[in-house]
């Protein structure tokens, strides 16, 4: 029997995951692997060969590991789970003009779900990953906090997970950083994955050509949408662009045409298939709304509550205000102008290093220019 009882781990075939699964070993658990197929892009008529969570090659070596550690691993196909959900929102979100984070979404409503169901018939209490985050508990709440290492902390994209799934949930890598995580594979005689190289792309487009797979997905779209008008903050039109869904907030490369000084997207109107343009000032606000929000801290966010919100995995995040409203949104009132917030990405809120909650972008807002 196992010292600290039955744990099933999320294994990629990347070295966290498999990394979060030796660590939990040696500590004691009974660990069972298990690698989750969520997406065939070699049917998906890319131009990249498969790399990432869904290749052979990973699900290879993530078996390797386990054989060679001497606990169970299974291979599950979520192909028709991952799909109806996530890549039909992240199309309905690029049609609707917003910008979508597939991530986060697979998270919060597929693997988790998924994990926690092979949990309970496997009979394993405790799932983990290789999340860089550190799980913390208030008066009885579970939450997320951040990782040690600023540079990999992904608990930005774990603000939708739910009491009951954090009550279940272990992520062994927040204590460490990237280094020493790197570090106890070559230790523990890995050295080839010690070195493997980290994959940022959406599994289900590891080209990162999204215009492509949109085309690819939609019938007909690209003649849909072609002949679309560029405008200016003020109407007047500036050009003729490939059609609004190829477009996202805060984009200034790739627009197809020189305007003879740097211009942004700072607009998508699908009814017209307009997409405005500005400088850099116009697209700076101050606030936002957002909606379909997760509390994960408190029970409720109370009002006026000062935390820091990050827009954007990638964002350092800015001082703010929140604003509970009654229909279940929050209106977040920045105390500096934020550049480039894009309805559909994920906001989070934070005190310190604990994620208060979060939710998705529904508008952005300037209240006083």
């Amino acid at each position: 029997m196992s010292k600290h009882g039955r744990v099933l781990v999320a294994m990629s075939g990347g070295i966290d995951s498999t990394v979060a699964a030796m660590l939990l070993h040696e500590e004691g658990y009974e660990v069972v692997g298990i690698t989750m197929k969520t997406w065939d892009y070699a049917n998906s008529g890319g131009s990249k060969k498969e790399t990432g969570c869904c290749s052979l090659d990973s699900i290879n070596d993530a078996r390797q590991v386990a054989v060679h550690m001497g606990f169970h691993h299974f291979i599950i196909d979520i192909r028709n789970e991952f799909g109806d959900y996530v890549i039909d929102n992240f199309v309905d979100e690029y049609l609707a003009g917003r910008t979508p984070n597939p991530c986060v979404l697979c998270n919060t409503h597929i693997k988790w779900s998924a994990l926690l169901k092979r949990a309970d018939a496997m009979d394993c209490a405790f799932i983990a990953t290789g999340h860089y985050a550190v799980i913390k508990e208030l008066e009885g709440r579970k939450f997320i906090s951040k990782g040690k290492d600023d540079r990999k902390d992904q608990s930005y994209v774990l603000w939708g997970l739910s009491q009951e799934c954090l009550e279940r949930s272990q992520f062994p890598l927040g204590q460490f950083s990237k280094e020493e995580i790197r570090k106890m594979a070559f230790d523990r005689g890995y050295e080839e994955l010690s070195k493997k190289a980290e994959s940022y792309e959406i599994c289900f487009v590891p080209d990162n050509d999204y215009r492509s797979f949109l085309k690819r997905r939609v019938d007909g779209l690209e003649e849909r949408v072609a002949g679309g008008h560029f405008t200016d903050v003020k109407g007047n039109i500036l050009g003729v662009h490939e059609g609004y869904p190829f477009y996202t907030i805060g984009q200034r490369k790739g627009l197809g045409t020189a305007f003879g000084k740097p211009m942004y997207v700072t607009e998508i109107i699908p009814q017209t298939n307009t997409v405005v343009l500005g400088e850099v000032e116009d697209l700076m606000r101050n606030g936002m709304v957002v909606r379909g929000i997760n509390a994960m801290k408190y029970a409720t966010i109370p009002e006026g509550l000062e935390v820091t919100t990050q827009v954007r995995y990638n964002d350092k995040g800015t001082l703010s205000v929140i604003h509970p409203t009654n229909d279940g949104n929050v209106q977040i009132e920045f105390y500096a102008h934020v550049k480039g917030i894009a309805p559909g990405q994920s906001a989070v809120f934070y005190e310190g290093d604990d994620v208060v909650g979060g939710g998705i972008i529904q508008s952005s807002l300037l209240t006083n220019p």
